[in-house]
């Protein structure tokens, strides 16, 4: 039997199921699609449609409401919503901002009060590129400025098939593509041809989990970062959304701690308590301890 495959026609945007579904993602992720955009919505839809096998936006809206696997297909459509692509060291500013300065000011800070230790996060860490270069830095880094330390990488993301590609940690060239051959050498292992895999070292700095950002629960229970990476994750997020998520980045965070989010991102408008601080090439949010009033550090 083959399967139905949903024609994309202009008309179909207009059907009221696809504002319910846009509605529903928004309450359960706050991940927004507006008007202009319902059309990558629907393109969405229409896959999930093909594997299920109906014809309608409106049937398909049962499979997320009434039917009894529907909260089973509202995380598979959320899969297929939140695909991400990416590659080591994307951002080397940013690494350079943590050797040269972030990280500095904080070792000097715990050192002080007798914890040498790192909690990193990797929000919206997508099939986990991401945390994998913080781990090769760290780990090169531990060999310097981190002796004696020890550290953990908490990488998260909403999305399933991105989270067990990550955890397999199997990459081809494109995501290879900016990491030096000597680092190759010393943190992957052939797995074919044509692909390498992470070492059993990188994976076990990194705790994959399923986090979705809109959840308050989980959320509140993710303290005591140092840093927190959110690379473009928020570009997806409307301003009520994002200022949700940043409530619970700014507790997430130590005093002293850092958030990074992606080149086309800001914090303008959503949240005025991190402090802005400008690195080569990079841009950064710095939490301030309890009494800040300006000056000094960072």
């Amino acid at each position: 039997m083959s399967i139905a495959k949903p024609a994309m026609q202009s008309e179909d945007l207009r059907d009221p199921a696809y504002l319910k579904i846009r509605n529903m993602i928004y309450q359960v992720s706050g991940i927004y699609q507006p008007e202009e955009k319902l059309y990558l919505l629907a393109s969405r839809c229409a896959r999930r449609m093909s594997a299920v096998n109906v014809k309608s936006p409106a049937e398909y809206l049962e499979h997320l409401t009434v039917r009894g696997n529907r909260e089973v297909e509202l995380r598979l459509l959320l899969n297929e919503i939140t695909i991400g692509e990416t590659y080591m060291f994307r951002s080397p500013a940013q690494l350079e901002a943590l050797r040269n300065v972030i990280l500095p000011q904080i070792l000097e800070v715990k050192s002080a009060m007798g914890f040498k230790r790192l909690h990193i996060w990797s929000s919206g860490c997508s099939t986990g590129e991401e945390p994998y270069t913080l781990a090769m830095f760290l780990l090169e880094e531990s060999e310097k400025m981190l002796a004696g330390w020890t550290f953990d990488i908490l990488a998260t993301d909403l999305n399933d098939r991105s989270l067990a590609a990550a955890k397999t940690g199997i990459y081809g060239e494109y995501a290879l593509r900016s990491t030096t051959e000597r680092l190759r050498k010393k943190y992957f292992r052939p797995h074919d041809d044509k692909q390498l895999q992470v070492t059993d070292q990188l994976k076990s700095l990194i705790r994959f989990d399923r986090v979705n950002l809109n959840d308050d629960s989980k959320m509140t229970f993710l303290k005591g970062m140092d840093l927190i990476f959110c690379c473009n994750v928020l570009i997806y997020f409307d301003l009520g959304s994002k200022r949700k998520v940043m409530q619970h980045f700014f507790s997430n965070l130590l005093p002293g701690g850092y958030l990074f989010l992606g080149h086309a991102e800001s914090l303008y408008q959503v949240d005025d308590r991190f402090r802005l601080v400008h690195f080569p090439g990079a841009i950064g949010y710095w939490k301030p301890p309890v009494g800040y009033t300006g000056g000094g550090k960072p």
